[in-house]
């Protein structure tokens, strides 16, 4: 995510109208319905202990991650290409030049077959902003996109839903390379779409490991904080654009099954432009190619203190909250009937 006083200084410039326009859009959660039963036994506190060795390694074996430590990303890349394929993937590297460095996605897929009903990427950036570790931002998501490659993958075949997932993690998110065509999910979903790709559904994941559970820590962008919206940060927000609505719906009804981790979703029209702070990820690249895609995330600096600077560590996050967004993960891809057999 690109700094905090760009993103207020736009939004504060979106109009009154607009606001409550937006506001009418976003739910207040409903209440969680009883949780699918394979989903229900995934061991929560096996997950957390595996999200939190992910986190060691890309935040303190590893550190910071910016462009400005092109051996580091390359280190990350290395990881994330190891779990993948220590899992029983098969990961490729989709490989670009930025500068004088060499950048990379690392890509996996899994899929019921070769002609599933649904095809979707679940994605999230490995890099780090200058001077941070970024454990939030965004080692958190990389760590749970790599907790629900396995599970998924875990899945026996007579109950694998008919669907593919590629697991993507993006280079090259942050400053200086935001917004520009060289951010590594601009290139992926640039070449996706040159040649016709089909993509369902984009999942992005967004600094999705912290909570705070004290009244009032929960701050909303004007005027939501108004209108009676949670005031501890203890939930997951889904935010997609107009052509995503319906793929948000089916996220945020599987999400719901999941009582452990209350959701709010955000729909927003114009792909977000008159509302620069819902852009901020590895969505939008996704939803200026035409194609269908969410940002699943803790809502940064909305919530989280340490968003960009150096204490921005893993022992500020809740593991246990990462393994129940996985858990809800797994609800969504596993809402899909297993393939027929003929």
């Amino acid at each position: 995510m690109i700094p905090k006083g760009f993103v207020c200084g736009q939004f504060f410039r979106v109009t009154a109208g607009v606001a409550i326009l937006l506001l009418a859009m976003l739910p207040i959660p409903a209440p969680a319905l009883a949780g699918d039963k394979d989903v229900s036994m995934m061991d929560i506190q096996q997950s957390s202990a595996r999200l939190k060795a992910h986190l060691t390694v890309l935040t303190r074996t590893i550190g910071e991650r910016s462009v400005y430590r092109p051996e580091n990303l390359k280190k990350a890349q290395d990881y994330i290409h190891s779990i993948l394929r220590e899992i029983g993937l098969d990961p490729r590297r989709q490989a670009y030049r930025y500068e004088q460095m060499e950048a990379a996605n690392v890509e996996a897929e899994v899929s019921a077959g070769s002609n599933p009903s649904k095809r979707y990427v679940l994605g999230a950036h490995y890099d780090s902003v200058e001077g941070t570790v970024g454990a939030d931002d965004n080692a958190s998501a990389v760590a749970v996109m790599l907790e629900t490659a396995r599970q998924l993958t875990a899945l026996k075949s007579g109950q694998f839903p008919d669907i593919s997932v590629k697991f993507v993690a993006f280079a090259l998110e942050e400053p200086p390379v935001y917004g520009t065509r060289l951010m590594g999910s601009r290139v992926y979903a640039r070449n996706a779409g040159k040649a016709r790709e089909r993509i369902d559904g984009m999942i992005c994941l967004e600094m999705v490991g912290y909570t705070c559970r004290q009244p009032g820590c929960q701050d909303y962008p004007f005027p939501l904080m108004y209108f009676g919206y949670p005031e501890t940060g203890n939930f997951i927000g889904i935010v997609g654009n107009f052509k995503s609505r319906q793929f948000a719906r089916g996220l945020t009804e599987a999400f719901l099954n999941n009582p452990e981790l209350p959701v709010v979703k955000l729909t927003v029209p114009f792909n977000g432009w008159i509302l620069p702070s819902v852009r901020l990820s590895d969505h939008a690249s996704f939803w200026d190619e035409g194609y269908k895609a969410v940002m699943i995330t803790d809502s940064a600096f909305y919530r989280n203190p340490n968003y960009h600077p150096l204490s921005d560590s893993m022992e500020t996050l809740d593991f246990n909250f990462m393994a129940r967004l996985v858990q809800s993960l797994l609800l969504f891809f596993q809402s899909h009937r297993p393939p027929t057999i003929k």
